[in-house]
């Protein structure tokens, strides 16, 4: 018989006798056996004196049951719905309250049913979400233990490959520098005959403008210039009046009385070539001069021009102001009157020609510039490939080594973005590990007892003339990850809910109870 008992369900209603208006937790103060002490110690009474409708303790403790003690409260059962404390002033009122018949022993009784009746369900719908939540918790730890080993597998193939990619790139690099060696060097003897050729090119310009200028100075064509014939062209003055003196032009010709084209060039025309003025008119210009750097009087214009642009108006726009400057400048200088002559052209103010282009690489330099490039080519994409694959080490070894909660409950989160549509200013961003917008991971930030109920992001953007933006993430069980709120309770500082199944506790084991009770 004993052991069919302690085999039957312990589900039995218990009633503790106890005073009216006393709760189960404070039963024991109330002892019928000897006198009742007041619970804040004021005084002491014979315990018949308790529930007598007379106040004798000064916090009313004495009255539970009666509307003796204004101080007082009363504790309410409430069978099937929730216990709670009403003022001691209300028992017996008359007026319906949140308290069931054993606060009123005249009978009159609050309609809690209706209320633990939706309490109940509303329990019944969280503890639903609670197993959902719990079971889909499990299946999101078992996802990151399969996850978990395929990365640390995958971290490990990379790492044994890293080394083996970072051979392969020094032997590239190895091989792109003595490529790159021929090419250099055949680069730069292109580059250095073509250089010559240009200085050789310019020296003959520069000698046929010389031989040029000696025929128009040489005015009776004796082969020779004197100083009466340099001193025609008064733009070579060089004291600054206007005038090209008998001495000056002695001085130009190095002391002599003249001098013949053999020195011209070399000891002359170095002297006077950015002053001296062509008497040749500018429209006696051949149209295509021999020399490249020679450029075409700007006067001279194309017949028949076809209508000008806006694009083109204003570069003529641009070409007047700058001309006009020029003419600014050269009237500053003082150095010839208006009348005179057009000067020669200088060769670096030519416009480019085919002659002042590098010519094209010969044949066997193209080849090393190709052959370099292709080294260049295959050690870039070695060099880019085992850059990604630090990159892909570096993120694999931070999510393995990341705390994603007691049993990487959390994991599924990381890099994941959730959104909340909502008419109010909010942050938005990513949780779970990855920055937000106005912030970045910092730590859990639940309580010692539950530190992941809560995420931080700390050190956003800065606000303007305020602290750095931060986010508290507060995670809710639910069955289903959404954000369901964003809030700023203080300025910069965000505070966000997420429910997902991870945030989900375990619930009590369900037993099987034949019938319904109320408590037990």
């Amino acid at each position: 018989m004993l052991l069919l008992l302690l085999l039957l369900p312990t589900c039995w209603a218990v009633e503790v006798k106890r005073p009216r208006g006393v709760s189960l937790t404070n039963h024991h103060f109330y002892d019928e056996s000897k006198p009742f002490t007041c619970l804040d110690g004021s005084a002491s009474i014979p315990f018949d004196q308790v529930n007598d409708d007379y106040c004798d303790c000064k916090d009313g403790s004495d009255e539970p049951g009666t509307a003796a003690c204004p101080n007082g409260s009363f504790h309410c059962t409430n069978t099937g719905y929730k216990a709670l404390y009403i003022s001691s002033r209300w028992v017996n009122d008359g007026v319906l309250c949140e308290c069931s018949i054993s606060g009123f022993p005249s009978g009159l009784e609050p309609s809690v049913i209706e209320k633990g009746r939706k309490e109940r369900e509303t329990l019944q719908q969280m503890a639903e979400v609670t197993r959902e939540g719990f079971r889909l918790k499990k299946i999101l730890i078992e996802d990151w233990k399969k996850a978990r080993e395929e990365k640390q597998k995958k971290l490990i193939e990379l790492q044994a490959g890293k080394k083996s990619l970072e051979d392969q790139v020094e032997v590239l690099r190895t091989l792109k520098e003595e490529a790159e060696k021929p090419e250099e060097a055949a680069k730069e003897q292109h580059r250095r005959l073509w250089e010559e050729q240009q200085a050789t090119s310019k020296e003959q310009r520069e000698r046929e403008l010389a031989a040029s200028a000696f025929q128009e100075l040489d005015d009776d064509m004796d082969g020779t210039v004197s100083v009466a014939e340099l001193q025609t062209h008064p733009e070579l003055d060089t004291d600054g009046d206007g005038a090209l003196s008998e001495g000056e032009a002695q001085t130009l010709l190095g002391g002599d009385t003249q001098m013949d084209a053999a020195f011209f060039y070399d000891r002359i025309w170095a002297a006077i070539r950015d002053k001296y003025r062509s008497e040749v008119l500018p429209t006696e210009y051949p149209p295509s001069p021999p020399a490249p750097d020679v450029m075409e009087p700007k006067e001279e214009q194309p017949p028949m021009p076809s209508p000008p642009t806006e694009e083109e108006d204003e570069d003529e726009e641009d070409e007047e102001t700058e001309e006009d400057e020029d003419e600014e400048d050269e009237d500053s200088q003082g150095e010839q009157p208006k009348d005179t002559a057009a000067p020669v052209p200088a060769p670096q103010t030519a416009s480019p020609t085919e002659e002042d282009r590098m010519p094209p690489y010969d044949e066997q330099t193209q080849a090393f510039i190709n052959a370099a490039q292709e080294a260049r080519n295959k050690f870039e994409e070695a060099e880019r490939s085992l850059k990604d694959m630090e990159e892909s080490i570096r993120n694999l070894e931070q999510e393995i080594s990341f705390d994603f909660g007691p049993n990487g409950e959390f994991a599924y989160l990381y890099s994941q973005c959730y959104e909340l549509t909502t008419n109010e200013c909010v942050p938005s961003g990513h949780v779970g590990g990855t920055p937000l917008s106005h912030s970045t991971w910092g730590s859990w930030a639940g309580p010692d007892h539950d530190k992941f109920s809560a995420m931080k992001y700390e050190q956003g953007t800065g606000c303007w003339q305020g602290p750095n933006r931060s986010t508290t993430v507060r995670l809710l069980c639910g069955k289903e990850t959404v954000v369901t709120s964003t809030t700023e309770p203080s300025r910069c500082e965000y505070l966000m809910e997420l429910m997902t199944p991870a945030a989900c506790p375990e619930p009590p084991p369900e037993y099987p109870v034949e019938g319904d009770h109320d408590e037990l």
